[in-house]
């Protein structure tokens, strides 16, 4: 077996895995999701708790989201078809878009329940069945969110990448609602209503953290100047391309997407050109490995050097 053809073989064999991976996360998710709005669903109903009312709403939209996340990530890995030339890859930015709107609202939801409550405050009941709920849910988002990100840095899937940060938020929003129960046993009235508030303003925050790099992403967001000037160094270090101007980059979900004009001498032959674009492309697929990408052959204009020069800003 030659070595394009091996390394071809373990570039698939690595995308098997990966997508293996994004369909395991997104499993998880739903499975602990279910187990948390469960269990606080119940200790909501017997203690009153605001805070535990707000951790029952995160949950729940966490469950709404990892359902959204689960459907995305089926969808964005369906391979590319007739009528979606560039594959599936941007439903996962419509599911942040989702998760951050039912994030928005449902904070806005505590937010109004937990003013009540300050200015209302009432004894926090079964503070003990509210504390080991909680202690459940730091255990179960702490094991989530440590499979999470090894998926996250293996895959760089932006939907679950939206679906770590829902449950890397929960580990903090489930210790707020174990203090808020223990001062509340202590006669401080005023702190569950306060964690409440405080929860509504993590999840706000947290929705713009999902919602902008999904906007990015639906918007062509062009590569971090970092990986463009990368790029730039790969394709002038041949000896063969004079220029290289029209540079434009973007990513949907998993997929990247590269596409430039390269100069060439003038006097080639277009086979000879052809090639010096296939060893363009292939140095490229080494440092960007799976990304699609589109090189346009020019011979060497009067601008070049200005063209060139352009492209690094």
């Amino acid at each position: 077996m030659s070595d394009g053809l091996l390394k071809l073989l373990l570039m698939d064999i690595a995308k098997q895995s990966q997508e293996n991976l994004m369909r395991w996360a997104a499993r998880a998710s739903v499975t602990v999701a279910l187990v948390l709005v469960g269990a606080k669903a119940i200790a909501w109903w017997l203690s009153s708790s605001a805070a535990m009312l707000g951790s029952l709403a995160d949950s729940s939209l966490d469950l709404m989201a990892s359902l959204v996340t689960l459907f995305a990530v089926r969808h964005a890995l369906m391979p590319a078809d007739d009528d979606h030339r560039f594959g599936h890859g941007k439903v996962e930015a419509l599911a942040g878009l989702f998760q951050s709107a039912i994030m928005t609202g449902s904070a806005v939801f505590i937010l109004l329940e937990s003013s009540k409550l300050i200015m209302n405050p009432v004894m926090v009941s079964h503070s003990d069945l509210v504390m080991g709920v909680s202690v459940l849910a730091i255990i179960l988002s702490l094991a989530l969110v440590m499979f999470q990100s090894h998926v996250v840095r293996r895959t760089g899937s932006i939907a679950i990448s939206g679906d770590h940060l829902h449950y890397k938020g929960d580990l903090l929003l489930n210790l707020a609602v174990v203090v808020a129960a223990y001062l509340s046993l202590q006669g401080m009235l005023w702190a569950d209503g306060t964690f409440g508030v405080i929860i509504a303003l993590y999840i706000i925050w947290s929705a713009r953290a999902v919602a902008l790099p999904a906007i990015d992403m639906l918007m062509d967001k062009e590569f971090s100047p970092d990986d463009r000037e990368r790029i730039f160094n790969l394709v002038m270090g041949s000896p063969d391309v004079l220029g290289l101007h029209e540079l434009r980059t973007r990513s949907a979900g998993r997929d990247q997407f590269i596409q430039m004009h390269i100069e060439v001498g003038a006097e080639l032959p277009v086979r000879k050109a052809h090639f010096i674009a296939d060893e363009v492309e292939a140095t490229l697929g080494e440092e960007f490995p799976g990304a699609d990408i589109l090189i346009h052959i020019d011979p060497p204009s009067v601008r070049s050097d200005e063209l060139t020069r352009k492209e690094l800003g």
